[in-house]
């Protein structure tokens, strides 16, 4: 397994055993229970002999290097963004992944048949991360592109028509599409009709292209109105223009992330992270720190944009196609509390599995 680690040299040097061992306890005592560990607690933890009032001391050196902070008045110490950082960085060690969990995934994250859409195997996994992190699943994903089996045309409003697109895995995707301006009733049925006879059993984009080789027979079967509407429709279920294939995001497990929130101001930090994973940006900017180093990366709190509001921890690593082309990522969202040797070879394994599934 490939971690992607940030520098923690110059930290790591400036502390000798005792203070390790001290910083180590603190942290791994935040991560189990999320409380601050006070000197006297901490001086019966200790494989060697100090007095509470050295461990003091000890960690005040700790607060000074910017790895440890006192959150009120005579409590103990709970580690900082930077000290959980170097913690990862320099103290955690990363198991293989146990063999109870490595069943779960494989359970829950396998194609049982070759007809099954892969949407449904990404929302295994990200139902599957959700549920063994105790954070938020995440897939990203290059949308597929579903075989075309039925499609249907419904008037919302006299410019505005749900289009009901059917894939030949009974997979539905409704989108609504602006009408031109006149368009009957019969007309849409005649679009519906036209697409269905000429272009069912091809993928969207063998559609689109399709479409432009029997034009002649559209102007014939279809007066203007519906070719436009039938143009229309496919341009905007394929993605517009463009040859890429649009980005899907699937998160499963955000209930997971309201648990032990302290108050108001944690609420409203979590909503602006389900407001930013929304957002188109936002998929880009986690594929992008997925393929910014090898294997797994982590990030902290602040430590990348797409979270310097919430607060949030993400573990993401890449998934491959049969080329070596990286196709999307698999992640997981939670609280700084994350219990990180577990989760990151459990994204790891996900994503070599998602790899081989997507290599077909």
């Amino acid at each position: 397994m490939v971690i992607n680690r940030s520098g923690a040299s110059d930290r790591l040097s400036s502390l000798d055993e005792r203070s390790g061992e001290i910083f180590r306890r603190i942290v791994e005592s935040y991560l189990e229970n999320g409380e601050p560990l006070g000197s006297r607690s901490l001086s019966r933890l200790l494989p060697m002999s100090l007095s509470p009032a050295s461990v003091r001391n000890v960690m005040s050196d700790l607060e000074d290097l910017g790895l440890i902070y006192s959150p009120h008045i005579s409590a103990g110490r709970l580690p900082t963004q930077i000290g959980l950082r170097f913690f990862v960085d320099a103290f955690m060690q990363v198991g293989d992944l146990s063999a109870e969990d490595r069943a779960s995934i494989d359970r829950h994250v396998r194609r049982s048949d070759h007809g099954q859409p892969v949407e449904s195997l990404l929302t295994e996994a990200s139902q599957m991360l959700s549920g063994m992190s105790r954070g938020a699943g995440l897939v990203i994903t290059a949308k597929s592109d579903p075989i075309l089996k039925h499609v249907e045309f419904m008037r919302l409003a006299p410019t505005k028509a749900l289009a009901v697109l059917v894939g030949e895995h009974d997979q539905v995707e409704n989108r609504i599409i602006e009408l031109p301006s006149g368009i009957t009733s019969s007309q849409l049925t005649e679009a519906a009709n036209f697409l269905n006879a000429h272009l069912a059993g091809q993928t969207l984009h063998e559609a689109r292209g399709q479409l432009q080789k029997v034009k002649e027979t559209v102007r014939l079967e279809l007066d203007a109105l519906s070719q436009d509407l039938v143009e229309r429709g496919l341009a905007i279920w394929s993605g517009g223009d463009s040859d890429d294939k649009p980005t899907q995001l699937i998160v499963r497990g955000r209930a997971n992330l309201l648990e032990g929130l302290a108050g108001a101001d944690d609420v409203d930090r979590l909503r602006m992270l389900f407001d930013d994973l929304e957002k188109k940006d936002s998929l880009i900017e986690i594929l992008n720190l997925a393929e910014s180093g090898p294997g797994v990366r982590i990030f902290i709190g602040s430590e990348n944009k797409l979270f310097s509001l919430s607060g949030s921890s993400l573990i993401v690593a890449p998934y491959k196609d049969s080329d070596e082309k990286i196709v999307g990522a698999v992640g997981v969202i939670g609280p700084t509390r994350l219990n990180y040797s577990r989760i990151v070879p459990m994204v790891d394994y996900t994503a070599q599995l998602m790899s081989r599934l997507s290599r077909g």
